[in-house]
């Protein structure tokens, strides 16, 4: 099993927050499929303020690079996206349209 762990801001707006929260209590039933169909098997996001982490568990085979790929051939992947670029913001020194940073493991007990 695999396990990454991904960081993200929101618009630090509490109506905005509030709203995108609202979203994630349940998801788009294609959104959830294609998340399970890449190999992952569980997801969990988590917010500070307006700070998020999101911890992935994936399968051996998962791969970013595929999921990207079928995501960027899923209309409905894109039109959750873009819906949810309105309550997100990039981290900064983020690549132009870069969402969701890999965040580095740096301590395990």
């Amino acid at each position: 099993m695999k396990k990454f762990c991904l960081a993200l801001d929101l618009i630090d707006d509490s109506e905005l927050i509030a709203q995108y929260e609202k979203y994630h209590q349940n998801i788009w039933p294609e959104i959830r499929q294609s998340i399970l169909d890449s190999g992952i098997s569980n997801m969990e996001i988590y917010r500070v303020q307006n700070r998020l982490m999101m911890i992935i568990e994936a399968d051996e085979n998962f791969s970013f690079e595929a999921k990207n790929e079928w995501d960027n051939n899923n209309p409905k992947v894109h039109e959750w996206e873009e819906l949810m670029w309105k309550f997100q913001q990039q981290l900064p020194h983020s690549k132009p349209g870069e969402k969701w940073q890999l965040m580095d493991k740096i301590f395990s007990l």
